[in-house]
C-alpha cells in the first residue's frame, strides 16, 4: 500500500509568511530552512508542545512545512492562500484591544508585526498577492533533506503534475503545489466589521485577475470566519470573547455581489473555471448556491467541493434535526458548519470531493472525542482510537451514498486544515503521522467489511486496501485530473 497522501486543504505558509514580517525586508521566503520565515523550516512538536495542545488546544508547532511534507513522501498538495482577517483583531474585548492580539497570536502562532500589518493594511487582495508571491520565491529551488534532493513547484495544470511525477526518482523529488484560496474577502471585501466597503468594479476586476494568474487556484472557499459582503457564513469561532466579532452576516444568504462573483468564477471563459468550495458557507448560502446550480447550471457539471469538514449524521439542510441514522448521531458534531446527508449525495453526483478535517472540534461529538482519549501511554492504542474518528467519517459517507445506489468510496479524502487555526487530533499531529493514520484506517476498514460487506451494493464491495488508497490519495488525484 502506498504511504503518501494528498491533502486538499492545508496552510503551509500561514506561520512562516506571518513570521516574515519580523524581518527586513518582510514577506521573504528564504531557502535557509533554519529561518522561521522559511516555508522549509522543520518544527515538529516536542513533548511539551503536545502536552500544551492537549491541555489548551494550542498548536504552536508546524504541521505541513515543506520539510514535513517531504518526510511524508508528499507528491501533491493543495495549499490554501488566506489573507488573515482583520476582525480577529479589530474590536476591543473587556475594554482592552490588545487582548485579541494576544489570543490570536496564541492560537495562530504568527507575530505581532504581522498583526500590526493586518490591522493597518487596506487591501486583502494585495495581501493575497503577497502570499502568492511568497510561494513563488522558492518555486523550483533545491533543498536537501535526509540525503534526498527536493524542490517544490507551484503547478498550473494536471499535465504539468504528470510531467513532474514522471521525473521523480529515489534521490530527486518534486512536490507539486496546487493553489486554492480560503475566503472571498480576498477580492477586497469586508474590510470593516460594521459597514460595507466593497467596490463592485474593483471586486470583479480582482476576480478576473485571479482567474488569469499563471497558477490559478483549483477552487475558492467563498466564505470564511467573518462577513465578507458576498455570502453569509456559519459559526466557526470557539473563543467566546471573539464570537461577537463574527455576528454580522452570520447565517445570512448570498448577496447580489456574491452571485456576480460566483458566476464569474464559474465562467469557463476569460480564464479557467474555478469551482466554489462550500465550506464555511451558512445554511442559507448553501441553499442558495445549490439552487443556482440546479437552475442556471443544470446542464453544466459543476463539482461541489467541501474542502475540510465533517458530517452531521442528519438528513438535510432543510431538516437539520432529522436523522435516518439515529444510532450514529452520537458519533458526530451536528453543527451547521458541518455537512448533511443530502449534501454528501450532491457532492457525489457532481463528481466533487469531501475533505475530512483533522480537527477534534469538528470531526466528532464531545462524547466521541472523550471516548477516543487514551489515558495510559500507548501510542498504538491512541492511534487506533483516534483513527476511528476519521474512519467513522469515511464509513458514514459510504453508507449514505450506498443507500442512494451510488459508488460510495469516491468522494472521501483528507482536508486536514493543518497549520490553520486547528486543534489537531491527538497523535495525528503533522503530515508525517498520516502514514500511521492510514495503517489504522486499514484495520478499521477490514473490520467493517467483515461485518457489513453484504449490505453494500455489489459495485461497492472493494478491498480495505482500495478504500484506504481512495481516501488518502486516489479520490483527490482523480478530482485534480478531471478539474485541473
Amino acid at each position: 500500500m502506498k504511504t503518501h497522501y494528498i491533502d486538499i486543504h492545508c496552510h503551509p505558509s500561514l506561520k512562516p509568511y506571518s513570521k516574515s514580517f519580523k524581518y527586513e525586508p518582510p514577506k521573504q521566503n528564504p531557502l535557509d530552512s533554519g529561518r522561521k520565515n522559511s516555508i522549509w523550516m522543520y518544527n515538529p512538536p516536542n513533548g511539551l508542545e503536545k502536552f500544551i495542545n492537549r491541555i489548551a488546544t494550542l498548536t504552536k508547532f508546524s504541521q505541513t512545512d515543506m520539510t514535513a511534507l517531504a518526510k511524508a513522501n508528499t507528491e501533491i498538495v493543495v495549499v490554501s492562500l488566506y489573507p488573515f482577517e482583520k476582525h480577529f483583531l479589530s474590536k476591543r474585548v473587556w475594554g482592552w484591544k490588545g487582548l485579541t492580539d494576544a489570543l490570536v497570536n496564541l492560537a495562530a502562532s504568527i507575530s505581532q508585526k504581522r498583526i500590526d500589518n493586518v490591522l493597518n493594511h487596506s487591501s486583502y487582495f494585495e495581501d493575497l498577492l503577497d502570499e502568492y508571491r511568497y510561494y513563488l520565491q522558492l518555486h523550483n529551488q533545491v533543498q536537501k533533506i535526509d540525503g534526498v534532493i527536493y524542490t517544490y513547484r507551484v503547478v498550473k495544470s494536471f499535465d504539468e503534475i504528470e510531467q513532474n511525477l514522471a521525473v521523480n526518482t529515489a534521490t530527486k523529488k518534486i512536490i507539486n503545489v496546487i493553489l486554492s484560496i480560503e475566503g472571498g474577502h480576498c477580492f477586497n471585501t469586508g474590510l470593516k466589521m460594521d459597514i460595507d466597503t466593497a467596490k463592485p468594479t474593483e471586486v470583479m476586476a480582482n476576480v478576473l485577475a485571479v482567474k488569469q494568474w499563471e497558477h490559478p487556484p483549483l477552487f475558492i472557499t467563498l466564505a470564511h470566519h467573518f462577513y465578507n459582503e458576498l455570502a453569509g457564513h456559519a459559526r466557526s469561532i470557539g473563543i467566546k470573547v471573539l464570537q461577537d466579532n463574527q455576528n454580522r452576516g452570520l447565517d445570512t444568504g448570498i448577496t447580489s455581489l456574491g452571485f456576480e462573483v460566483i458566476k464569474l468564477l464559474l465562467e469557463a471563459t476569460a480564464g479557467r473555471r474555478i469551482p466554489i468550495d462550500v465550506k464555511h458557507l451558512s445554511l442559507a448560502s448553501r441553499k442558495a448556491y445549490y439552487e443556482l446550480l440546479d437552475t442556471q447550471y443544470a446542464n453544466v457539471n459543476i463539482p461541489i467541493i467541501a474542502s475540510h469538514g465533517g458530517v452531521t449524521a442528519h438528513r438535510s439542510i432543510l431538516t437539520p434535526n432529522v436523522t435516518d441514522y439515529p444510532h450514529k448521531t452520537l458519533w458526530f458534531n451536528n453543527i451547521d458548519i458541518n455537512f448533511y446527508d443530502d449534501e454528501l449525495i450532491r457532492i457525489a453526483k457532481s463528481n466533487g470531493l469531501f475533505g475530512i478535517q483533522l480537527d477534534e472540534r469538528r470531526i466528532g461529538s464531545k462524547k466521541a472525542i472523550s471516548q477516543s482519549k487514551q489515558w495510559f501511554p500507548n501510542k498504538r492504542k491512541q492511534l487506533q482510537k483516534k483513527a476511528l474518528l476519521v474512519w467513522r467519517q469515511v464509513e458514514y459517507i459510504a453508507e449514505v451514498l450506498n443507500a442512494e445506489g451510488l459508488y460510495c468510496w469516491g468522494i472521501q479524502s483528507i482536508g486536514s486544515d493543518f497549520d490553520g487555526i486547528v486543534d489537531p487530533i491527538n497523535g495525528l499531529w503533522t503530515a508525517e503521522n498520516i502514514r500511521d493514520l492510514g495503517e489504522e484506517i486499514l484495520n478499521h476498514a477490514k473490520a467493517y467489511l467483515k461485518d457489513h460487506s453484504a449490505s453494500l451494493q455489489p459495485f461497492n464491495r472493494i478491498t480495505a486496501e482500495m478504500i484506504v488508497e481512495a481516501v488518502l490519495r486516489d479520490n483527490a488525484f482523480q478530482f485534480i485530473k478531471l478539474q485541473f
